[in-house]
């Protein structure tokens, strides 16, 4: 399934164009309308865009930016999404993963004939940090589409930026409700779910465990992320049931949680949920153990992935939470990402930001594909309501209404030390379907959403 004939022809068709189109690309870039296509603006359909954002292309290589935390408190997930980057523009250029295998719109000889290339920057995990990495990318470095995330606030601001240079953003990790819902962008798309989603996934899953009359505490990280779970697990946790005692913020991070742990332990309440995530989360978390705080209050992480429990270890024995994937998912996709990854890089299991890293970043070049241009307005209308089933999480839609994909949540509850391994944390208990979470165009975040302009009209 490398390429099939519909792109075979297609791509003779433009490279039998060759120095014609060359030509006639000098002398349309800026303008609209007439012949053109290939070397200039990435056309491939005979038709040509006027310039807007990085568009047109200036020679053969299209430049992606990956922006994400190598330092702070979420360096271990941006570290690996960077690894699951650099593997899809690999395949992207020649073939492999699921480039072969699950997106038919792909050839693996790069997108629209163009070789792709890319550049990487730090965010630091702080928003200031990211928007001035990512601009350099797109003034200095020309990217004609740049993903990162980890921290929401930094996919906020970098989002936001996408919208102002009329340059695609493919948000990878961001959970807050804020991302698709009061500052959402038609310049972004976002795969991973919102603390909306985990809060309509985690309630049924919790209260049948513990009952449904706790008194429950939040302690929740300072910033969009961190204060739009606390408010979902609030709505959703006292519809069914539950009642909370207090909510406290904690600094994005911090890392001795030691007297919010005690106040939390005298607070009376049965249950503590820590809405802290990446190094912030093991350590929260691992503190929380360390004071004997589950030996009288249930405790719940709305919110991890493989590192941060790899941090924890045996604390998290137990603990219940959503994630966006994991190597456990027995499907062929899932498992031909594992199988890829790992081959990749000496044995390593892949994590859910990897897994969406990748998602995403071929779900651009794809759409590219099917646009037949790189022109960002017609991309995005090639991925506003796009249906896919090829990414281990069953059928999507990625919405048009919010750029919010529609799909399936895993929830999960973390095993023992003793069990833990191999990239092994959790047993999934419920994967729960987009049919019984998610909300409608007018309601939840997205009643708040005003994507703004295509940048064409």
């Amino acid at each position: 399934m490398a390429r099939d004939s519909s792109s075979l022809s297609r791509r003779d068709a433009v490279k039998a164009a060759g120095t014609l189109g060359t030509l006639g690309i000098a002398g349309l870039a800026g303008c609209t309308g007439g012949g053109g296509g290939g070397g200039g603006g990435g056309g491939g359909d005979g038709e040509d865009y006027p310039s807007l954002g990085n568009y047109p292309i200036e020679g053969d290589t299209a430049m992606f930016g990956f922006n994400v935390p190598t330092s702070g408190p979420y360096s271990s997930e941006g570290e690996d999404e960077l690894r699951a980057y650099e593997m899809a523009v690999k395949h992207l250029n020649n073939g492999g993963g699921w480039v072969d295998s699950q997106f038919d719109d792909l050839s693996g000889d790069g997108v629209l004939d163009y070789e792709i290339d890319y550049v990487t920057g730090d965010t630091a995990t702080d928003a200031d940090t990211a928007r001035q990495s990512a601009s350099r990318m797109i003034q200095r470095d020309d990217v004609v589409m740049f993903s990162g995330g980890s921290s929401s606030a930094t996919a906020i601001a970098m989002q936001g930026l996408a919208q102002e240079e009329n340059v695609l953003f493919m948000c990878c990790l961001t959970h807050s409700n804020d991302t698709t819902g009061k500052d959402c962008v038609r310049y972004s798309f976002r795969e991973m779910f919102n603390a909306y989603m985990t809060g309509q996934a985690l309630a049924p899953v919790v209260t049948d465990e513990y009952g449904d009359d706790l008194d429950f505490y939040q302690l929740y990280a300072d910033y969009s992320w961190g204060q739009t779970q606390q408010a979902s697990m609030k709505q959703f946790f006292e519809e069914a049931g539950w009642s909370e005692v207090d909510s406290v913020p904690t600094p994005l991070g911090t890392s001795d949680y030691s007297s919010y742990l005690s106040e939390a332990a005298d607070s009376g309440a049965d249950a503590l949920f820590l809405n802290h995530y990446g190094l912030d989360g093991a350590n929260s978390l691992s503190q929380a153990i360390e004071a004997g705080i589950d030996q009288d209050m249930e405790i719940v992480l709305p919110l991890y992935n493989r590192p941060m429990a790899e941090a924890a270890g045996g604390a998290i024995e137990g603990i219940f939470g959503t994630i966006a994937w994991d190597s456990q998912i027995d499907n062929t996709p899932s498992n031909e990402f594992t199988e890829a990854f790992s081959s990749e890089y000496d044995g390593r299991v892949p994590s859910g930001p990897a897994q969406l890293a990748y998602a995403q970043t071929l779900q651009y070049a794809a759409a590219v594909e099917r646009a037949g241009t790189f022109y960002p307005p017609e991309v995005i209308r090639q991925l506003e309501d796009f249906e896919y089933d090829n990414i281990g999480m069953g059928a999507e839609t990625m919405r048009g209404c919010d750029h919010q994909a529609q799909r399936d949540i895993p929830v999960v509850r973390g095993l023992p030390g003793s069990e833990q391994g191999e990239g092994q944390y959790f047993e999934i208990v419920n994967i729960t379907s987009r049919d019984d979470v998610g909300y409608g165009c007018d309601s939840g975040p997205a009643a708040e959403c005003e994507l703004g302009e295509y940048g064409d009209e």
